[in-house]
């Protein structure tokens, strides 16, 4: 605190460095959330402003809704948008509490038999959602949404029913995967990085990225960009890149790629950054607000990732 008990401002970032071309671009285009955590993250804000505005999209339910991960719309309660939840509390140190407790009873009323998520709840119906997930009446277990929830809430000591469930269904999925793709694997390493048995894990991701470097699901020279495949149903150029999957030093994922791999990786994200300040989605963008509400997002995680990895922003 300063003499006249106001908090010090926080320092500003040199003029045109990474970090102050995302600040304008986040001011011009995020939604309140998407400020207040770059605020956090980047310019010493406290947390409890990003909490506030996350309650903005919580449902009487316990879940999430309203639009939370912009490619589903609508009000109600989904697991992508709760994941997403998640890992914002997770960010600012606040998945705990009855407010978990309350996520995980909603987790728990919309889980598949063998106790998963699916991606996407067929309460979805009748609004808006991105046509590359399918609404189904009676939708699979997902690893890619099981995955990073369950992985966060180990990381946090949460321990509620379910999860026990939910934690089966995910190391059966992570060690039984012979063919899969970007998103799916990313969900894996988010799972393990925060497994109880590290044993089991550490074997676990040797293998996975075993299969990702076979597969070719990380383009590792992104200079040459046509010799690594696109997934099936992804949109044409929709890559994914060592830092996707590793996206701190700590994760197991960092231990699939080469010094020289992740140099080249991270430089590439550190290019990336656009014009005015943000970087790009490489999804495909179904409607015209996807892009406005998405970039913001991706702009904080490409600034944590740099970060993370010990480059320079600003």
């Amino acid at each position: 605190m300063s003499e006249t008990g106001a908090s010090p401002l926080p320092a500003t970032p040199p003029a045109r460095s990474p970090l102050f071309r995302a600040e304008h671009f986040v001011w011009l285009t995020a939604r309140v959330l998407e400020q207040r955590l770059f605020a956090y993250h980047f310019l010493n804000g406290g947390a409890d402003p990003v909490e506030t505005a996350l309650d903005a999209y919580r449902n009487e339910d316990g879940g999430y809704g309203h639009a939370l991960e912009p490619d589903l719309r609508g009000p109600v309660s989904q697991p992508l948008h709760t994941g997403h939840a998640l890992r914002v509390l997770d960010a600012i140190g606040r998945c705990g509490g009855q407010r978990v407790e309350r996520v995980c009873r909603y987790l728990t009323s919309v889980s598949t038999a063998d106790g998963a998520l699916p991606a996407i709840h067929p309460s979805q119906r009748g609004y808006p959602a991105a046509p590359f997930i399918p609404i189904v009446d009676a939708p699979p277990s997902e690893l890619l949404a099981t995955g990073p929830v369950v992985g966060l809430l180990h990381r946090n000591e949460v321990w509620h029913a379910w999860l026990f469930r939910a934690t089966d269904f995910c190391w059966h999925a992570v060690e039984s995967l012979e063919k899969s793709h970007p998103y799916e694997v990313e969900a894996a390493v988010a799972f393990l990085d925060s497994a109880a048995d590290r044993p089991r894990a550490e074997a676990a991701a040797g293998r996975l990225g075993r299969l990702v470097r076979e597969h070719r699901l990380a383009a590792l020279e992104p200079d040459h960009l046509e010799a690594y495949p696109v997934a099936p149903g992804y949109a044409p150029g929709e890559h994914h890149f060592p830092h996707d999957y590793a996206k701190t030093p700590s994760s197991l994922a960092r231990a699939w790629f080469t010094d020289a791999e992740m140099t080249r990786s991270l430089d590439f994200l550190a290019e990336a950054q656009q014009e005015d300040g943000g970087w790009p989605l490489r999804w495909r963008q179904w409607a015209p607000g996807i892009a406005l509400e998405a970039r913001p997002m991706v702009t904080i995680e490409a600034l944590r990732t740099l970060r993370a990895h010990g480059r320079p922003i600003g």
